[in-house]
Parts: structure tokens; C-alpha cells; sequence
């Protein structure tokens, strides 16, 4: 099978993507797969370090502040369309899969053009622009929230949930010495976002010195951009910084509790494994999803939110005592969270590509 894999922007798009291309090798020896991506976002590297053929195609984002700065995002929009034609037309696609990011709408709209199959997988429980767009045009859409079937077209949609979550349990866990942490201590993961927070980078600085005598540890994963930023900080012995982690997965199995964003793909690993969480949801995203997915886990008892204004020591070291050190409370999150998870969520979408795949055969 020949496949086009479309994703960008943040890793939020671009690890379910992996996740789908995973399950499709595990199924397929045969597999030929050409990932298509931004010239300059987070895909645009990643993607190659990972052996995986790679197109960059120029395309923005709509801009929400300024809409005469749109006249150049549809300009580039239409010349997105013609170079995904090209690389459609020499690549030969069975299928062409979008997985969310501006650069999916012009791929995916050149592959109904060329009445090439397509598929779209929705992360959130309020649906994206792109993925709006696309949806008149795609073969089949995956949502990974049941609450977002209401914004696409009904016979054509399937409850998957977010592949990310079968790519944790099939991971391996983490060594603690090989990050140089204590395989006796607990551990608290932070970590907001695969880009990291600006805002949260400036409380997460002040917050740091209170973490010092605690009995458990801290991997607090800082985003690239931000991680200078700590230079010039007192760090306590129990806390550790890393810019980024590629093998993110092996060390969130060997964490206790997590504090972190509300992105589907962040909810899918977490639930996957039955971690406890304290979420922090993103207020500077469409439709305030990610308060909506954070909140559809507290009510269950999976998780507490905190709001990003309300974030501080004061706030969340209490929470954090009490789960870890309360076996009570932290058993029911644990089997809270386990309970909201799909756990064949990858499996699931490739058996829906591969049928697709088929229906163009016969």
C-alpha cells in the first residue's frame, strides 16, 4: 500500500500521524509512505530525523488578529494545492491521510481533485478549521471525542479515539537512572505542551524553589524555545529540566501524576496508562477545547483542573500532596483515567484505512 500522511505544526498533530504511520508498518512489510509537512514548522525536522521521505510545502495559518494578512494565507493556500498535486501525481497514493494542521486542507483538497481516497482523524472535542474545510471533501473522518460527531457528517464518520494512546502501551518504560532520577522517588512530570508556554515558562520559574525538600521528584520538559530561560535560576536538587524529550512515552510510564495542557493527544497517553493528572488547559485555543476535554476528565474523577490565571505554588503543591500521597485518592483517578481510554485506537483507524483502500481495488 502506498500512503501520504499530511500533519503539522505541533506535536499535537504530528504524534498521532507517527502513531497512524506505526500501526500501518506493523500491518503492511510492503508499505511506501511519503509524509507531507510545512517548510518550517516542528514536522519539518522531525520527520526526516526520523527516516521517513519528507515534502515541505510553504504554507501559514489563518490569521485571527489581522484579517487583511489573510489575503496572503489564501495566495499560499492555492499554490499549496498545485505542488500537492505534483507530489501526489509522482508518489501515486492509494490514500492520502490528514491528521490536522493548516498544511492538511491544500493536501487533502488536491487528493479529491486527483479523486484520490482520503481520511482526516479530528484530535479534539471541538472540531478545526482544516478539518471543518475537509470534511465536505474526505472519504471517512475519525473523531477521537464523540461530542465532536456533531460537526461532521454522520455517515461518514468513525468514533476512534486518538491513536496516540495504543503507541503508549506498546512503548517500553523508562530507565529513571538514564534521566539521572531516583528509581525510589516519585515522580511529577511537567510538562505544557511539545512547544512549551511562554506564560507558564514566567510561573513555572517563580514556582521552582518550592519544590526544594519535597519528597518526590520533578522532570519538568520546558519546550526548546523556553528552556534557556531557566539559566539563570536556583534549581533544587530534586528538579530536573530537559528542553525536549523524544522518548517522551518510556518516561511518562514512570510517572506518578502529571501536570500538563489539555491537548487530545496529552489526554490519550494519559488515559491510556491511568495517570493521574492535573491539567492546566490552554486558553489561547479554538473553542476552548482543551478546558472542554479537561473538564469531561474531572467530571469522571480523572483529573483536576486548574486554570492557567489561577496557577501557582499555592495552588498546586497541595494537589499535588494529596495525590501522591493519599492512596485512596490516588487509586480512583488511576483507574478514573484508565476507564476513559481506547485502548486499539491505531488498530482501529488503519482496519477503516485499509477497507477504504480496498473499496478503490474492487
Amino acid at each position: 500500500m502506498r500512503v501520504v500522511i499530511t500533519a503539522g505544526g505541533t506535536g499535537g498533530h504530528i504524534f498521532p500521524a507517527l502513531a497512524i504511520y506505526d500501526q500501518l508498518k506493523k500491518t503492511d512489510p510492503k508499505l511506501e509512505v511519503l509524509y507531507i509537512g510545512t517548510t518550517d514548522r516542528m514536522e519539518s525536522t522531525m520527520i526526516p530525523e526520523k527516516k521517513i521521505p519528507y515534502v515541505g510545502i510553504p504554507m501559514k495559518g489563518i490569521n485571527r488578529k489581522n484579517i487583511f494578512a489573510n489575503i496572503k494565507v489564501i495566495a499560499t493556500f492555492f499554490s499549496a494545492i498545485k505542488i500537492a498535486k505534483k507530489q501526489l501525481k509522482k508518489f501515486h497514493p492509494d490514500i492520502v491521510i490528514g491528521v490536522g494542521g493548516y498544511i492538511s486542507a491544500p493536501v487533502l483538497y488536491a487528493a479529491h481533485q486527483l479523486k484520490i481516497k482520503t481520511a482526516i482523524h479530528e484530535q479534539n472535542s471541538i472540531a478545526g478549521v482544516s478539518n471543518r474545510f475537509l470534511s465536505k471533501f474526505v472519504d471517512k473522518i475519525f473523531i477521537s471525542f464523540e461530542e465532536s460527531r456533531k460537526d461532521f457528517p454522520q455517515e461518514k464518520t468513525v468514533f476512534t479515539g486518538n491513536p496516540r494512546s495504543e503507541a503508549v502501551l506498546e512503548e517500553k518504560v523508562a530507565d529513571k537512572r538514564d534521566y539521572h532520577l531516583s528509581p525510589s522517588k516519585q515522580l511529577v512530570l511537567i510538562v505544557m505542551g511539545s512547544l512549551g508556554s511562554m506564560t507558564m515558562t514566567e510561573k513555572l520559574k517563580e514556582m521552582i524553589p518550592y519544590f526544594e525538600g519535597k519528597s518526590y521528584e520533578v522532570l519538568l520538559i520546558t519546550g526548546k524555545e523556553y528552556y534557556n530561560s531557566f539559566a539563570q535560576e536556583k534549581i533544587p536538587k530534586n528538579v530536573k529540566l530537559v528542553p525536549f524529550l523524544s522518548d517522551f512515552l518510556k518516561i511518562l510510564k514512570c510517572a506518578n501524576l502529571i501536570v500538563t495542557r489539555a491537548g487530545a493527544s496529552s489526554i490519550a497517553e494519559i488515559t491510556a496508562i491511568g495517570l493521574p493528572a492535573i491539567f492546566v488547559p490552554s486558553p489561547y485555543v479554538t473553542g476552548n477545547h482543551q478546558m472542554k476535554n479537561a473538564k469531561a476528565l474531572e467530571k469522571e474523577g480523572a483529573g483536576i483542573v486548574l486554570k492557567e490565571e489561577e496557577f501557582s505554588y499555592q495552588t498546586l503543591l497541595p494537589f499535588i500532596d494529596q495525590i501522591l500521597t493519599d492512596q485512596k485518592v490516588y487509586q480512583k483517578m488511576k483507574k478514573a483515567s484508565h476507564k476513559m481510554s481506547v485502548s486499539n485506537s491505531a488498530s482501529l483507524i488503519v482496519k477503516e484505512i485499509k477497507t477504504l483502500v480496498e473499496e478503490n481495488v474492487k
